[in-house]
């Protein structure tokens, strides 16, 4: 099972390959991220440049190259920043978690910058097999990992059925968002984790749950 460190150490990793020399200024990291995000949102990822990212940070671009190879790296990283690593929280609750860590997914991808960056990044992956790696190990396989640990701590707990596959479950759990924001065809509305969890617990979970959700929600 993923330790919750994962997610940390992989965005950690985007950031610090390559680096020689003196240790770099974490001030200026930040502010390059951030305004990788404003362009993202304002333009979207075929109009961002790493010069247009350069003047926004009040910075120059051989400064970003050496932190950051590429365009589509840098947007990687910023994307990573957006949604978050902290693990998905243990608050004894099983859906209560799944919710709270869907959520990312929402608040980071539900707007436009998901929509105006996501597809045509995820385009750029199937011919570049270098970048798909990055974009798993610091994207996509850090939030699937502390979701994993969120289904296994509801097997322990007696929440959801022992024999449930879990990869199905995690790709159903995270689908319906990336779905919708790659094709636009509905919203990512602020319902939507709440609604895909408790569909997924409907088919997955235990009597047990069942009886105590009842019991404490229905009510």
């Amino acid at each position: 099972m993923a330790t919750p460190d994962l997610a940390a150490s992989a965005t950690h990793s985007s950031r610090t390959t390559g680096r020689t020399g003196r240790p770099r200024d974490a001030r200026l990291d930040e502010a390059i991220l951030k305004a990788t995000l404003e362009l993202l949102e304002e333009a979207g990822y075929p109009h961002l440049t790493m010069e247009g990212v350069a003047r926004r940070a009040g910075t120059t671009k051989p400064a970003i190259r050496r932190r950051w190879p590429s365009r589509q790296h840098l947007v990687i990283s910023a994307l990573a920043e957006s949604m978050g690593t902290a693990p998905t929280p243990d608050t004894g609750c099983t859906h209560c978690d799944l919710i709270l860590g869907i959520e990312t997914l929402s608040q980071a991808f539900g707007g436009t910058l998901g929509r105006r960056t996501l597809p045509a990044l995820v385009a750029e992956l199937a011919d570049d097999p270098e970048l798909d790696r990055v974009f798993t190990e610091t994207l996509f396989r850090p939030r699937r990992a502390t979701t994993e640990a969120a289904l296994r701590r509801g097997i322990e707990r007696g929440d959801i059925r022992p024999d449930a596959d879990i990869d199905l479950l995690l790709d159903m759990l995270g689908a319906t968002t990336y779905h919708r924001v790659l094709f636009g065809h509905l919203p990512v509305t602020d319902s939507l984790a709440h609604d895909v969890v408790m569909a997924v617990m409907e088919g997955a979970a235990t009597p047990r749950w069942r009886g105590h959700y009842q019991q404490h929600h229905e009510a």
